[in-house]
């Protein structure tokens, strides 16, 4: 599990497990965010089956998909909320990380 980084507050990485979570919640992730849709590629993970691990765990979950190269202005507004409230760490994952990381930037340029 390659895990990057990109704030004090915030990490991206590749595609999860649900049987992840539990090293997620020993890293201290206190929110995960899930930034690829469902069903994007043959037997990945469900957001649910991701979800009810976050919830087994105590950990927040958030479905903010990106599908293209275009990005919501709705989805970094709610990216935002999601990094104002969390109570702690946040990890974003998408199917290679760069979808999170390219949210993180976004936001952080908005909330200038």
């Amino acid at each position: 599990m390659r895990i990057v980084q990109i704030s004090d507050n915030y990490s991206v990485t590749m595609q999860i497990d649900p049987d992840d979570i539990g090293f997620y919640a020993d890293e201290g992730f206190t929110a995960i965010v899930c930034n690829r849709p469902d069903g994007e590629d043959y037997g990945q993970p469900t957001s649910a089956s991701i979800r009810a691990a976050c919830e087994k765990h105590g950990i927040e979950f958030h479905m903010l998909p990106i599908s293209g190269p275009a990005v919501e202005p709705e989805t970094v507004q709610q990216f935002l909320d999601v990094m104002r409230n969390a109570e702690g760490p946040v990890l974003g994952y998408c199917r290679t990380g760069t979808r999170s990381a390219i949210l993180w930037q976004l936001a952080s340029q908005a909330a200038l």
